[in-house]
């Protein structure tokens, strides 16, 4: 009955453990089943501290792994690299990929950033049969890529700080610090002098604001001057002007009205006024030859020319 009573014992505890490594498999197996999702990152950067098995982070939690690593064929100067997510990761478009350390280990990760609520989620394929996700420099990266130009540009800082600081530039600072120097002590000097200055440009500040103020005032005054006694003296200057235009007005009706007898007088009147004055000349001309023969002969020779005597023949004279 003992013996019979052991094989029962030990059938019983066999049996169990095989029921429970059966469920420990299935667990496996589901486990095994998990639904994920692979996305293809192109890096034209080093890829220092990643390896396959990697972790891949979605805003800091862990949501699957690094499943490959390699170069491109047709491409080398990009790093192909394979991620393997949970379905559930919600990888949309906007999303970035970005190389991150861990601490000070050397290990590297990669970190999945930027997706935005209500975009659509990556599902085209890519090249390589997956979905891209675009590689964003941040970080150690972008560091290490900014690197060659920082080299390049404190390089350039160096050189330029050796040319400053040269023999020759320095005997000039030299000669400029001298120079400030100098004047630091004659400004301190005149420091009495400076604050006599200074406290008489604040009285003509002062005056000049209380000139400002009274030229305020004038002009206010004037304003008001002109606006009473201005609007007359401009309506009296406008009925003037009036006044001065009708005139000018009745002139060029004047003016219009003789013209025609200018027109007659400049035709008729002068060319007779012309031979008028002709006659006058020819008649002072006659009066004159008669006034010198009447002072030469008298009323005689004034009257005609002397006779000539009568010449007889056989008598002498």
């Amino acid at each position: 009955m003992e013996t019979r009573s052991n094989h029962v014992l030990v059938g019983a505890v066999t049996l169990a453990l095989l029921t429970g490594l059966l469920i420990f498999i299935v667990w496996l197996a589901g486990l095994s089943n998990k639904t994920t999702k692979c996305f293809d990152i192109y890096f034209s950067q080093g890829v220092e501290g990643l390896n396959k098995g990697s972790s891949v982070n979605f805003q800091g939690v862990p949501v699957g792994q690094i499943e490959k690593i390699s170069l491109l064929p047709d491409r080398p100067e990009f790093v192909w690299v394979r991620v393997v997510v949970d379905a559930e990761t919600p990888v949309l478009q906007g999303t970035t990929a970005q190389i991150k350390g861990v601490g000070f280990t050397g290990v590297s990760e990669i970190a999945l950033e930027g997706a935005v609520k209500g975009a659509r989620p990556l599902t085209q394929a890519g090249p390589q049969g997956c979905p891209v996700v675009p590689a964003s420099s941040g970080g150690l990266g972008a560091l290490l890529n900014s690197a060659p130009e920082l080299i390049d540009r404190i390089q350039r800082l160096t050189e330029r700080l050796t040319e400053l600081l040269s023999d020759k530039n320095q005997n000039s600072i030299s000669d400029i610090l001298e120079n400030v120097d100098k004047t630091t002590a004659v400004l301190a000097a005149r420091a009495p002098d400076l604050a006599d200055a200074i406290g008489d440009a604040r009285i003509a500040a002062r005056n000049a604001g209380i000139a400002a103020q009274r030229v305020g005032v004038l002009a206010d005054s004037t304003n008001q001057m002109i606006n009473e006694q201005g609007k007359p003296a401009a309506e009296d200057l406008r009925k003037a002007i009036a006044a001065v235009q009708h005139s000018a007005e009745n002139l060029d009706a004047m003016v219009g009205d003789a013209r025609p007898g200018v027109q007659n007088f400049s035709k008729n009147t002068l060319p007779e006024m012309n031979r008028l004055v002709r006659d006058l000349r020819d008649l002072t001309t006659s009066l004159q030859g008669f006034t010198q023969r009447l002072d030469e002969n008298g009323v005689g020779g004034a009257l005609g020319p002397p006779k000539l005597p009568d010449y007889k023949p056989g008598k002498k004279q």
